[in-house]
């Protein structure tokens, strides 16, 4: 089994970065494979609405998105973390999800999605809601904690001092490990959900 760690902050080492590590940790006692990968840093463009991947199922952009679409396809659960900025995630990472998750056209039903919310102070809350909804609207079930999953630190390495925040990552990481495992099981004995044709609707008369 394998989870993807998307690090949504520029900073490659800082308090985000910590925080998945703690939960890397907990994967690695579950037998389960990870990857990081550092998003926050590069130079990610926005969605242009332009439906090259509805043709081609790719985003036109050639950029860490695509190469990022080939392991969410392989992997059974993500993790999203983001610093907060203004009670909101980095907007690199923002529109790397905005992508990832448009021109993905394959089955995401069933892969577990937890996300993670670094702050100094406040907006983790904001935050987190705003990460959980890729997962929501793609049939993924949520993982959850102890506590909402938000970490504490403001200068770099800080978040090591968050002693509540990184039990609650731990945590977290436990119950997505025993999700993804449950789910494998159900998976083999009941299949997926019946799934029905989307209905689309706009509201427009």
């Amino acid at each position: 089994m394998k989870v993807i760690l998307l690090n949504g902050s520029p900073k490659a080492n800082g308090n985000t970065a910590l925080s998945l590590e703690e939960m890397v940790k907990i994967f690695q006692e579950e037998n389960i494979e990870t990857e990081i990968v550092q998003v926050g840093n590069q130079a990610i463009r926005g969605c242009c609405a332009c439906m090259y991947c509805a043709k081609e199922g790719k985003c036109v952009f050639d950029d860490l998105v695509n190469e990022t679409a080939t392991k969410l396809k392989e992997c059974d659960g993500i993790v999203v973390a983001s610093p907060v900025y203004y009670a909101s995630a980095n907007s690199t990472l923002t529109a790397f999800l905005d992508r990832l998750f448009y021109s993905t056209s394959f089955d995401k039903r069933m892969k577990v999605g937890a996300s993670v919310a670094v702050a100094r102070r406040g907006g983790c809350s904001a935050t987190f809601d705003q990460l959980n909804k890729y997962f929501t609207i793609s049939g993924m079930p949520v993982a959850s904690s102890q506590y909402w999953n938000s970490v504490h630190g403001g200068a770099p390495g800080q978040a090591q001092e968050d002693a509540e925040g990184l039990q609650t990552m731990r945590t977290l990481a436990r119950n997505m490990s025993f999700l993804m495992k449950s789910i494998v099981l159900g998976k083999e004995k009941y299949g997926l959900p019946q799934q029905e044709p989307h209905q689309w609707t706009n509201f427009i008369r």
